[in-house]
Protein backbone atom coordinates (compact mmCIF):
# COMPACT_ATOMS: atom_id res chain seq x y z
CA UNK A 1 0.00 0.00 0.00
CA UNK A 2 1.20 3.26 -0.82
CA UNK A 3 0.14 6.48 0.75
CA UNK A 4 0.66 9.94 -1.10
CA UNK A 5 3.05 12.88 -0.22
CA UNK A 6 0.36 15.22 0.31
CA UNK A 7 -1.60 12.49 2.86
CA UNK A 8 1.07 12.18 4.56
CA UNK A 9 2.42 16.12 5.10
CA UNK A 10 -0.32 18.91 4.80
CA UNK A 11 -3.49 17.20 6.89
CA UNK A 12 -1.07 16.11 9.44
CA UNK A 13 0.06 19.80 9.80
CA UNK A 14 -3.28 21.08 10.17
CA UNK A 15 -4.23 18.44 12.68
CA UNK A 16 -1.76 19.32 15.02
CA UNK A 17 -1.66 23.33 14.03
CA UNK A 18 -5.46 23.48 14.82
CA UNK A 19 -4.68 21.10 17.99
CA UNK A 20 -2.16 23.59 19.42
CA UNK A 21 -4.39 26.52 18.31
CA UNK A 22 -7.33 24.94 20.47
CA UNK A 23 -4.03 24.11 24.07
CA UNK A 24 -3.56 27.79 23.18
CA UNK A 25 -6.72 29.20 23.85
CA UNK A 26 -6.72 26.84 27.19
CA UNK A 27 -3.80 27.92 28.22
CA UNK A 28 -4.53 31.96 28.03
CA UNK A 29 -7.98 31.08 29.71
CA UNK A 30 -5.64 29.32 32.27
CA UNK A 31 -3.50 31.83 32.99
CA UNK A 32 -6.36 34.22 33.39
CA UNK A 33 -8.13 32.22 36.30
CA UNK A 34 -5.32 31.97 37.80
CA UNK A 35 -3.95 35.09 37.59
CA UNK A 36 -0.84 34.31 35.86
CA UNK A 37 0.92 36.77 34.06
CA UNK A 38 0.68 35.61 30.05
CA UNK A 39 4.16 36.06 29.39
CA UNK A 40 5.27 33.43 32.09
CA UNK A 41 4.07 31.26 30.25
CA UNK A 42 4.88 32.25 26.55
CA UNK A 43 8.45 32.36 27.94
CA UNK A 44 8.59 29.34 30.13
CA UNK A 45 10.98 26.78 28.79
CA UNK A 46 11.56 23.24 30.29
CA UNK A 47 15.50 23.54 30.70
CA UNK A 48 17.25 26.75 30.73
CA UNK A 49 18.86 25.98 27.60
CA UNK A 50 16.08 25.11 25.56
CA UNK A 51 13.71 27.58 23.21
CA UNK A 52 10.72 29.13 25.38
CA UNK A 53 6.99 28.03 24.47
CA UNK A 54 6.69 30.86 21.68
CA UNK A 55 9.27 30.30 20.17
CA UNK A 56 8.29 26.47 20.01
CA UNK A 57 5.03 27.64 18.24
CA UNK A 58 7.10 29.86 15.89
CA UNK A 59 9.42 26.99 14.79
CA UNK A 60 6.24 24.46 14.52
CA UNK A 61 4.28 26.70 12.57
CA UNK A 62 7.89 27.31 10.43
CA UNK A 63 7.94 24.09 9.85
CA UNK A 64 4.40 23.61 8.63
CA UNK A 65 4.90 26.41 6.01
CA UNK A 66 8.27 25.39 4.90
CA UNK A 67 8.29 21.67 4.38
CA UNK A 68 4.42 22.20 2.68
CA UNK A 69 5.86 25.43 0.01
CA UNK A 70 9.05 23.48 -0.86
CA UNK A 71 7.49 20.02 -1.67
CA UNK A 72 5.28 21.75 -3.33
CA UNK A 73 7.96 23.71 -5.40
CA UNK A 74 6.68 26.93 -3.78
CA UNK A 75 8.14 29.85 -2.05
CA UNK A 76 8.73 29.68 1.38
CA UNK A 77 6.58 32.51 3.07
CA UNK A 78 8.47 34.67 5.50
CA UNK A 79 7.04 35.71 8.56
CA UNK A 80 8.72 37.89 11.37
CA UNK A 81 8.56 36.33 13.97
CA UNK A 82 7.31 39.37 15.87
CA UNK A 83 4.66 37.23 17.79
CA UNK A 84 4.12 38.52 21.91
CA UNK A 85 0.86 37.09 23.22
CA UNK A 86 -1.61 33.91 23.08
CA UNK A 87 -3.92 36.25 20.24
CA UNK A 88 -0.74 36.61 18.23
CA UNK A 89 0.06 33.01 18.02
CA UNK A 90 -2.93 32.12 17.52
CA UNK A 91 -3.01 34.40 14.58
CA UNK A 92 0.35 32.83 13.25
CA UNK A 93 -1.34 29.72 13.33
CA UNK A 94 -4.36 30.81 11.30
CA UNK A 95 -2.29 32.63 8.68
CA UNK A 96 -0.14 28.84 8.52
CA UNK A 97 -3.20 27.49 8.01
CA UNK A 98 -4.34 29.63 5.31
CA UNK A 99 -1.24 29.14 3.53
CA UNK A 100 -1.16 25.97 3.38
CA UNK A 101 -4.71 25.08 3.12
CA UNK A 102 -4.00 27.27 -0.33
CA UNK A 103 -1.69 24.01 -1.55
CA UNK A 104 -3.52 21.39 -3.78
CA UNK A 105 -2.73 17.80 -3.27
CA UNK A 106 -1.58 17.86 -7.06
CA UNK A 107 1.22 19.88 -6.09
CA UNK A 108 3.05 17.81 -3.73
CA UNK A 109 1.49 14.20 -4.64
CA UNK A 110 4.65 12.52 -7.10
CA UNK A 111 7.50 14.82 -5.46
CA UNK A 112 8.92 12.01 -3.63
CA UNK A 113 12.27 12.66 -5.79
CA UNK A 114 12.06 16.44 -5.68
CA UNK A 115 15.77 17.85 -5.10
CA UNK A 116 15.30 19.76 -0.89
CA UNK A 117 18.29 21.37 -0.59
CA UNK A 118 19.07 22.55 3.18
CA UNK A 119 21.09 25.76 4.10
CA UNK A 120 22.25 25.96 0.27
CA UNK A 121 25.44 27.54 -0.13
CA UNK A 122 26.81 26.96 3.62
CA UNK A 123 28.97 24.25 5.15
CA UNK A 124 25.99 22.28 6.61
CA UNK A 125 24.14 21.92 3.42
CA UNK A 126 22.02 18.86 3.05
CA UNK A 127 20.27 17.65 -0.09
CA UNK A 128 17.32 15.55 0.42
CA UNK A 129 14.42 13.56 -1.81
CA UNK A 130 11.43 15.34 -1.16
CA UNK A 131 10.22 11.85 0.64
CA UNK A 132 13.07 12.00 2.93
CA UNK A 133 12.81 15.81 3.41
CA UNK A 134 9.29 15.24 4.63
CA UNK A 135 10.15 11.91 6.98
CA UNK A 136 12.66 11.78 8.17
CA UNK A 137 13.29 15.85 8.65
CA UNK A 138 10.53 17.75 8.49
CA UNK A 139 8.12 15.74 10.35
CA UNK A 140 10.25 14.88 13.07
CA UNK A 141 11.10 18.40 13.56
CA UNK A 142 7.32 19.42 13.76
CA UNK A 143 6.48 17.01 16.10
CA UNK A 144 9.30 17.97 17.77
CA UNK A 145 8.81 21.71 18.41
CA UNK A 146 4.55 20.95 18.79
CA UNK A 147 5.21 18.11 21.48
CA UNK A 148 7.73 20.69 23.70
CA UNK A 149 5.13 23.65 23.16
CA UNK A 150 2.82 21.09 24.93
CA UNK A 151 5.27 19.66 27.39
CA UNK A 152 6.24 23.37 28.68
CA UNK A 153 2.50 24.15 28.97
CA UNK A 154 1.68 20.91 31.18
CA UNK A 155 4.46 21.15 33.00
CA UNK A 156 3.39 24.53 34.31
CA UNK A 157 -0.08 23.16 35.20
CA UNK A 158 -2.12 23.57 32.08
CA UNK A 159 -4.85 20.67 32.61
CA UNK A 160 -4.59 18.97 29.14
CA UNK A 161 -4.05 15.38 27.45
CA UNK A 162 -3.54 13.20 24.57
CA UNK A 163 -6.75 14.22 23.38
CA UNK A 164 -5.98 17.84 23.45
CA UNK A 165 -2.46 17.08 21.65
CA UNK A 166 -3.89 15.30 18.75
CA UNK A 167 -6.27 17.59 17.87
CA UNK A 168 -9.43 16.50 15.40
CA UNK A 169 -8.65 13.51 13.43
Amino acid sequence: MTISLYAASVPVFKQMLEGLDAILVKAEEYAAARNIEPGVLLQSRLFPDMLQMLRQVQIACDFARGVSARLAGLEVPKFDDSEQSFADLRELIKKTLAFIDGIKPSQIDGQENREIVLRPGTPKEKKLTGQSYLLSYGLPQFFFHITTAYGILRHNGLEVGKRDYMGQY
